[in-house]
């Protein structure tokens, strides 16, 4: 099982100067000591006006700055917006195959639509058309990364011509494509598209052994029919994450900030409202939190038990990983960064993660992925021929494009024109 580390950059209010920049400097420096241990992802969200919640409109560059600071981390968009209002489909392809080329090739490309209004709405995004634009964005984006030259596309929302993108990522066809997943149709719609499902929600293992057995039996069925030119068959799972030898000590430091996580997307996404620049969400979830800890007065068993099991000892979390390991995930990736967590807690849980908790799982990793890919190459060879695949014209018939001053001077010295002037 793979491991990994998911940043939405959360920064609480009150907000302070500089509270920002070193937001991303420790989460550079938490990034690159989990090179350093052997964690095998970071990934990063794309979200816009989500304040407080996420500050991370822009993880293309936070990706960039951490490929020069690591060697082996796999740098994941965990998620980029594809559809066109968001990111044009081009752009999108040209800085995915940029990102895989400054960090030699290590990059995945998570993918999603969103479903918040403060997005949606601030780009002019329908709710109604946003998975059929999803859809149509992210089918051509593939074909972008991997087809020279890109053919062009007349579609119901975007078209563009002919071209060459460039450049082409180091991955070929093109880095392993996920789509987050947050719900259990979702999981089903990575599945039949061939790609890897990187589920952000918070469900227990048994739970989770519906997901992956579902995806799993739709990869094998002939339901799957790749969106993009390879499969990328895994699911990823989030978990909290919060570790020190004092269950009470990895309680009181990770809690409040898994909670925080959980209240602000609840909030953002289903039954809040916000006000731009003014809403303060961590003020809000505050006081909740406070008047039902005097109604209640927390117990930590019950504590940990809610945390979804990532947030204890690293006796607790072997536990916990087992579970997921043996109904079939093929990675869990940690909320570290949450609410006020420290930045000193967050990097001492990592190293306590690497020492105490992750040799047990790497020793079983590799025979449990060569097994999987035994399994699963006749399925995805049988996927991959039932994709109709966008084809590529002739070279006569790839039409030639004349620099705009040839055209100028061409129009100038067109007879027809010049004797309608």
């Amino acid at each position: 099982m793979k491991f990994g580390i998911f940043y939405e950059h959360q920064l609480p209010k009150p907000w302070a100067e500089g509270m920002e920049q070193k937001l991303f400097q420790d989460a550079l420096d938490q990034v690159e000591l989990a090179d350093k241990i052997g964690i095998d992802y970071a990934w990063e969200v794309e979200h816009h006006f989500l304040e407080e919640y996420s500050h991370s409109s822009s993880p293309e560059i936070f990706l960039a700055a951490a490929s020069q600071r690591t060697k082996n981390i796999r740098l994941g968009h965990g998620i980029r917006q594809v559809i066109t209002n968001y990111n044009h489909p081009a752009r999108t392809a040209e800085c995915i195959a940029t990102l895989d080329l400054v960090s030699n090739g290590r990059v995945d490309f998570g993918t999603g639509e969103s479903s918040a209004i403060l997005e949606l709405g601030g780009f002019d995004i329908p709710v109604a058309s946003k998975r059929e634009q999803y859809l149509e964005a992210l089918e051509q984006i593939c074909n972008m990364l991997a087809m020279e030259p890109y053919p062009g596309f007349d579609g119901k929302y975007f078209s563009m011509p002919c071209r060459n993108i460039v450049p082409k990522s180091v991955q070929k066809p093109h880095p392993p494509v996920w789509v987050a997943c947050s719900n259990r149709e979702t999981i089903k719609l990575a599945a039949r598209l061939g790609i890897g499902a990187l589920t952000f929600a918070f469900v227990d293992p048994l739970e989770a052994k519906h997901w992956v057995d579902e995806y799993y039996n739709i990869i094998k069925s002939e339901e799957c029919v790749p969106i993009g030119h390879s499969v990328n068959a895994n699911i990823c799972m989030v978990t909290s994450f919060s570790l020190h030898e004092d269950r009470q000590t990895a309680i009181e430091r990770g809690l409040e900030g898994f909670e925080f996580f959980g209240y602000a997307l609840g909030s953002l996404y289903m039954f809040g409202e916000h006000k731009p620049g003014r809403t303060n969400l961590f003020e809000e979830f505050r006081a909740l939190r406070n008047k039902r800890l005097e109604e209640n007065p927390i117990d930590f068993t019950r504590a940990l038990s809610a945390a979804s099991g990532g947030i204890g000892t690293p006796d607790d979390m072997k536990a916990h990983l087992r579970k997921f390991e043996e109904v079939g995930v093929d990675q869990v990736t940690f909320i570290q960064q949450a609410g006020m967590n420290k930045h000193e807690h967050i990097c001492e849980s990592l190293e306590i993660f690497a020492r105490e908790v992750m040799p047990e799982f790497k020793e079983r990793a590799a025979d449990r992925v060569a097994t999987k890919e035994a399994e699963l190459a006749p399925y995805i060879e049988a996927a991959l021929a039932r994709k109709q695949y966008m084809p590529m014209p002739a070279d006569e018939d790839i039409p030639v494009f004349q620099a705009l001053g040839r055209s100028v001077v061409a129009e100038k010295n067109d007879p027809d024109k010049q004797a309608a002037g």
